[in-house]
Formats: C-alpha cells, structure tokens, sequence
C-alpha cells in the first residue's frame, strides 16, 4: 500500500497561493496587453502581493513571462508527445511534436517570442530559465526518439538531429518574417525545413 502524499502545511499552501495568484495575474496581463507594456507593479497589484513579495517568486518581467510560459509549454510539450506516437511516418511524428508548440507561443506573438529569446539570452542559473532550458532538453530528446526509429537516422545521430530541429523551430517562431504568418504556415516552414533536413 502507499504511503498517503503528505499534505502542505499552512505556509506552503500560503505560498502556492500567492504564486499561483501572481502567475494568474501575470498571464491575464501579458495575454491582454503584451509583455512589453505591463509592469511588474501592475502584476502585483493584480495578485494582491506587495512587490516585494512578488521579487521572492520572479525578480524580473522577464521570469515571470517565463514562469507564465513554461506551464503552457509543458502542456503542449506533452500534448505533441502523444500524439506523435499515434503517427508511423517519422517526420509526421516529429510534425506532431513541434505543431501544439507553434500555437502555444503564438497565442500571443510578442509574448511567444520574447520568451523564446529569453531562454537563449536569459541567465541560466534564474529558476524560471532553468525550467524552460530543461523543456527544450525535452522537446529535443522527444524529437530524437522519433528518429531513433529509423535506422537511418539513427547512422546519422538522433540528438544531432533534434539540436538542428530545435535551431529551425527557435528561428521560424521568432522571425520577424513570420509574424504575419499564420500558425499553420509557420509549421509548414518548419515542416519544410526539416523535411530537407531528413533527405524526405
């Protein structure tokens, strides 16, 4: 039998409340106004926490775009797993990962691409970057799955492959030349991309 998780106590949940109040907050603003043109004391205000006490959890606007958008990367991240393993072609496949991706930074552009340079240029050792760096960790390694299953690919390197997908996906989602582009057709670029990439 397993053991029952242990519950929160009175100062942990107070602290999930407040960051989840925060990242509420955070979302609501960026999604509504863009991430260039909230500042922080308006997200604390918006939370109800002191700014202060909104430093304790992101100290800059740039951890907390970050902190908004690792959760909705996460979800997409495991949305496009799944459904890759429901595909047999290979590029199919990794088309499945990349796609929920692409709409998920593009729900709001700026947004979408401010926080893609963020997890280039940002400072590693901020919690929020680390997170988002260790989602790209598993973005590629879900892509290097997918071309682990063909011998080919597999002669050429897997994980050489997935770090060249990850540059074309970075680079289409945060071009100025595709702002204009619909999310669809920003996957087609990639798809494009990695299609010449693979030989297919």
């Amino acid at each position: 039998m397993q053991p029952a998780p242990p519950t929160l106590g009175r100062r942990e949940r107070n602290k999930q409340e407040k960051l989840d109040r925060i990242t509420a907050a955070a979302r609501e603003l960026f999604t509504q106004y863009g991430v260039d043109e909230v500042t922080t004391q308006q997200v604390a205000e918006k939370a109800d926490v002191g700014s202060g006490t909104l430093f304790l959890y992101a100290k800059t606007k740039a951890e907390l775009l970050l902190l908004v958008h690792n959760a909705k990367y996460a979800q997409a991240l495991a949305a496009g797993v799944d459904a890759a393993a429901a595909e047999v072609a290979v590029l199919d496949a990794v088309m499945a990962i990349i796609r929920p991706i692409i709409e998920c930074n593009r729900v709001q552009i700026e947004n979408g691409r401010t926080y893609l340079r963020e997890i280039v240029f940002g400072d590693p050792a901020e919690p929020h970057h680390a997170e988002a760096l260790s989602l790209t960790i598993q973005t590629e390694a879900a892509t290097a799955e997918v071309f682990s299953r063909d011998e080919h690919l597999v002669a050429r390197g897997p994980e050489k492959l997935s770090r060249i997908v990850s540059s074309i996906m970075f680079i289409s989602m945060t071009s100025s030349a595709t702002i204009e582009m619909t999310d669809a057709q920003v996957g087609d670029e990639i798809r494009d991309q990695i299609s010449v990439l693979l030989g297919a």
